[in-house]
């Protein structure tokens, strides 16, 4: 079982922005100080919601100050930024890491994100199988071309090469890549790619365990060894708060999320207007309380184990800073390393 935290750097209502990335920062030397197994890093634009707007560059800074934990982007959204750019960085992040980085891809929304950095609503909905195929020829060729409809460039050579590596495990050619997957399609392009899913806290056992049989399914339609279908390393993302009592845990995430998801999500702007349904707050934080683990070192240990048992994933990227608290939030990191990683082994 590899259990790391899901950091969001989630602005609370009364909190300023650079309160708000200390403690995203802390919560990750804390997680590393714990022995957990890796630290995922959320990106958004403009909204409370989460206030990293650079997945890759928090993780530099991350991977800088720490020695052990792996540091992943969950995700780096490909519609607004350049494959080859985000290729660059990944590998300099990987080479100079000894090969702790993972780059999680995913499609983001139809946020004014796509305005702002000019790449329009096709990008969005049309271009993210263009876009990930890049990335993934740039991190395995010595020598790439663009020839597709949104990239079209002369052949350049790859620099720096993550192959390159030194430091890192003998099987570490590339950075390890991993796509969110919110849908059948997704499942489907990710697969074809032999790409684990990164799947999302909203979703419940029975739907995650759903998504990773069709991904089975199509990887191998597409030719993949069993081995490697079996070797696949999805990522399940939940909540996770550690209390004496279940009641306890539950009711700090009930007092400070409703007050932070609303604002956060309210803050979202489409780009052409369309209509958007909001979940209600108070009974999204109770269902999200409900399918993770949120109560004692034992429940959370036995929800944890009860999911990989459903649906065969063993890695896990647990929201830890539910509570909006500086000193609860490295608390809650701490339990959950020192007390709950014990009973799952």
């Amino acid at each position: 079982m590899r259990v790391g935290t899901f950091v969001l750097a989630a602005q609370f209502p009364g909190q300023g922005q650079g309160e708000t990335l200390h403690r995203a920062v802390r919560s990750a030397e804390v997680a590393e100080e714990a022995g957990l197994d890796a630290v995922w890093l959320a990106e958004h634009h403009f909204v409370p919601y989460g206030v990293c707007p650079s997945a890759v560059t928090l993780a530099a800074l991350l991977l800088g100050r720490t020695r052990r934990i792996r540091v992943g982007t969950a995700v780096s959204v490909l519609p607004t930024a350049h494959p080859v750019a985000l290729g660059e960085q990944a590998a300099l992040l990987h080479l100079t890491s000894g090969g702790r980085f993972t780059l999680g891809v995913g499609r983001g929304g139809p946020w004014v994100d796509l305005e702002v950095f000019g790449s329009g609503l096709k990008a969005y909905e049309q271009g993210f199988p263009e876009s990930l195929d890049l990335l993934l020829r740039w991190l395995r060729e010595p020598r790439v071309a663009g020839a597709g409809e949104r990239f079209s460039f002369r052949e350049v050579p790859v620099v720096p090469r993550p192959a390159e590596i030194l430091d890192g495990d003998p099987g570490d050619a590339c950075p390890e890549v991993i796509v969110a997957c919110t849908s059948p399609k997704s499942v489907k392009l990710a697969a074809e790619r032999g790409l684990p899913m990164l799947l999302g806290m909203h979703c419940g056992d029975e739907d995650k365990a759903e998504m990773v049989a069709l991904w089975r399914r199509e990887a191998r339609a597409a030719g993949h060894t069993p081995d490697r279908i079996a070797a696949a390393g999805h990522v399940s993302a939940g909540v996770a708060q550690i209390a004496d009592r279940r009641a306890e845990a539950a009711e700090t995430l009930l007092k400070s999320m409703p007050g932070w998801l609303k604002q956060g999500l309210d803050a979202h702007v489409t780009v052409d207007g369309r209509h958007r349904s909001m979940r209600d707050p108070v009974a999204y934080t109770g269902l999200l309380c409900g399918l993770h683990p949120v109560g004692t070192p034992r429940l959370a240990a036995d929800r944890l184990a009860a999911t990989a048992e459903r649906t065969g994933i063993t890695r896990f990227a647990l929201l830890v800073e539910g509570s909006g608290d500086l000193a609860a939030t490295e608390e809650n990191v701490r339990r959950l390393g020192t007390e709950v990683l014990p009973l799952l082994t």
